[in-house]
């Protein structure tokens, strides 16, 4: 099978994710003014105008590097001049993030990121999560691994974390979009593990779970735009990952919840631990 991107493809990709970074996210990062910032769906869901103003560079960089490629970002679905029915259609769709953690941005925390997926038929191709102030991307293709590519070009593989017992597990579970009595029988069992958090950032929780810095993670809302780099990400990295009810995860689902695990079986014992 041809692979969905050659390497001068992976490199432009990044390439454009750290420009788009440097003149669009970063120069208005804690300096954003009033107006700069305003509600989506809630007070959960903000969108600035460094949001705005990389989407656009993004969908014309891709529209460049790929000319028969559709693009869709998060606020162009949010503007209703984009759906997602387009993702389970054949040809190749590129979903944006602009600027995963806009909440961390607003807060004036260096903690979001820039992501990138390539989805055909509703199949992850690849994908991207770019920190900027790490400068470096992680990234994976289907079927050919997941790994880190540093500023200075050097690259090593990602690896999920060895499999523990429950007991011993570190987790990042962002429950604040759960709805009762869900909502209610997860909180009353996280301490069933060593620990969790919830960065507020998709983009960095999924690369933690790929490097092996943590052993689950648990999402309600299912946006394409924070989970399908992600989920392949943890995929080509060795880990297993399906919706609450068992059901393979599918960048159009935007409902069912997500659980990832180093394995089948941790995701087997998270699943009795916090869901059963």
């Amino acid at each position: 099978m041809t692979p969905a991107m050659n390497p001068a493809d992976v490199s432009a990709v990044i390439a454009l994710l750290r420009d788009v970074a440097r003149t669009e996210i970063l120069p208005r990062f804690k300096h954003l003014r009033d107006g700069d910032v305003r509600l989506k769906a809630g007070p959960l869901d903000p969108v600035t105008v460094a949001d705005e103003a990389a989407e656009k560079a993004l969908y014309a960089g891709l529209k460049k590097l790929f000319p028969g490629d559709d693009v869709i970002g998060e606020e162009a679905v949010s503007a209703g001049t984009a759906t997602l029915g387009r993702l389970a259609e054949p040809g190749r769709v590129w979903i944006l993030d602009p600027t995963d953690g806009t909440a961390n941005f607003t807060a004036e925390l260096p903690l979001f990121g820039v992501m990138a997926s390539l989805v055909e038929a509703d199949e992850i191709l690849a994908g991207f999560i770019y920190d900027p102030f790490g400068d470096d991307c992680a990234y994976a293709l289907s079927g050919q691994g997941a790994f880190l590519r540093a500023a200075d070009g050097v690259e090593r593989r990602l690896h999920v974390a060895d499999p523990v017992p429950v007991s011993r597990m570190v987790g990042s579970m962002s429950w604040r979009f759960m709805e009762e009595p869900l909502r209610s029988h997860v909180l009353h069992r996280l301490d069933r593990l060593a620990a969790v958090t919830d960065y507020r950032c998709a983009a960095h929780q999924y690369r933690m779970l790929a490097a092996g810095h943590c052993h689950v993670q648990m999402f309600r809302k299912l946006l394409p735009w924070d989970h399908a780099a992600g989920v392949l990400l943890h995929r080509e990295a060795g880990g297993y990952a399906k919706r609450f009810d068992g059901s393979d995860y599918r960048p159009s689902a935007t409902g069912g919840g997500l659980l990832l695990a180093p394995d089948e079986a941790s995701w087997n014992a998270v699943a009795d631990a916090l869901l059963r």
